[in-house]
């Protein structure tokens, strides 16, 4: 039984994430960067698993929630039927939402709100911090949208795992100019068609990455083997 587990998983596994991939429409292969090197995580925020956060080495969608954590939950509502449940089974995918410190029974809510219909919550992750905190972290990535006074925003941007932010600048299909760096969670419109492409770009790029380095590796392997085979003919 479990060999057949395996087979399963060896066959369909590659056809998912082919399928995943290939359906981008997007009219590049790669997402291009709006800020490079941003801001990580501040290791003094809390969570509601107690543990540090970090979106370096995860590719991060970013959103500040504010105070109307409950009042908003129709985002989070979006944002996980057209997001989250297409890319939790990526490792290196998460949502971090950020909220001002005292409202992590409304954020605790939300999950228990989402995990019947959506099983997994892991990747989802709540950090808090003080207003005047939260404020100066949006404000490192110089987006052109502001936070309200509750310091939130509908708004979630995609970060990369180098901390890099990705978006749209750029000539789009129809070669119009196009500059896109944030997502609107009201609109599943907005999620739905542009940023569950744009993640796919990115999921695409680092799977590209990865199977050049281990072509890269292979042939270094053979180059050591087939050095190692004529030092023992001239030997």
């Amino acid at each position: 039984m479990k060999n057949k587990i395996v087979l399963i998983s060896l066959f369909i596994l590659p056809i998912a994430i082919y399928l995943v991939f290939s359906t981008a429409s997007h009219n590049s292969l790669f997402l291009p960067t709006i800020s490079k090197n941003n801001q990580d995580i501040p290791l003094n925020w809390t969570s509601l698993s107690g543990s540090k956060e970090s979106m370096k080495g995860k590719i991060t969608v970013l959103g500040f929630v504010g105070d109307k954590v409950i009042e908003n939950r129709g985002n989070f509502f979006n944002l996980n039927q057209k997001i989250y449940n297409k890319y939790k089974g990526f490792k290196d995918f998460q949502m971090v939402m950020v909220v001002p410190s005292g409202n992590e029974k409304k954020c605790q809510q939300i999950i228990d709100e989402l995990a019947p219909i959506t099983g997994d919550m892991k990747g989802w992750r709540f950090v808090f911090a003080a207003p005047q905190e939260i404020q100066a972290f949006y404000d490192s990535f110089k987006l052109m949208g502001q936070l309200d006074e509750s310091k939130g925003t509908p708004a979630v941007i995609i970060v990369d795992k180098e901390l890099n932010h990705r978006g749209r600048n750029g000539k789009n299909k129809k070669g119009d100019q196009e500059y896109k760096e944030s997502y609107n969670t009201i609109s599943a419109a907005d999620l739905h068609n542009e940023m569950t492409d744009d993640i796919k770009i990115i999921l695409r790029e680092y799977r590209l990455a990865l199977k050049k380095n281990n072509n890269e590796r292979k042939d270094v392997f053979r180059d050591n083997i087939k050095q190692n085979i004529e030092k023992q003919k001239n030997q």
